[in-house]
């Protein structure tokens, strides 16, 4: 379904969270993800409270899903007394597998909650095949 190829992405939300690093374009936010499959749909929501909902960009080539949105930066002529909130450009890529289907991707955004939801494609579904079989009467045909 969902394909984790990147190995060092825990590293990097780690990192963010202990230095507290804003987001850029070269180095955008991690954003927390839950994924599953209930019957023939494939549920992901991402955690982005406090994103202006204008902010969002999906993106889908081929089975590569993007994901982008952004929180903005306050003014720097305030005197912030704490600044534990991750703000700056935040980032996503899933690899969906082929039995995914891509083209009917629904997504919305409620209570600071990204949603997507992804349909089982119709090749990858489980079916029923019927077994045709011959009878034994065999018939002699006269000339």
């Amino acid at each position: 379904m969902l394909m984790r190829t990147d190995p060092f992405r825990e590293l990097d939300r780690f990192t963010q969270q202990v230095f507290g690093a804003d987001g850029t374009l070269a180095r955008p936010s991690v954003m927390p993800m839950d994924a599953w499959r209930d019957g023939d749909m494939f549920h992901v929501e991402f955690d982005l409270p406090g994103i202006d909902p204008e902010s969002l960009d999906l993106d889908v080539e081929r089975n590569v899903v993007t994901v982008r949105a952004e929180r903005s930066v306050r003014a720097e002529d305030v005197e912030l007394i704490a600044a534990e909130r991750p703000r700056g450009v935040f980032s996503r890529q899933l690899i969906l597998g082929d039995n995914l289907d891509t083209e009917h991707i629904a997504a919305s955004y409620r209570d600071g909650v990204l949603g997507l939801e992804i349909p089982v494609a119709a090749q990858a579904k489980p079916r029923k095949i019927s077994v045709s079989h011959e009878s034994g009467n065999a018939q002699a045909i006269n000339a």
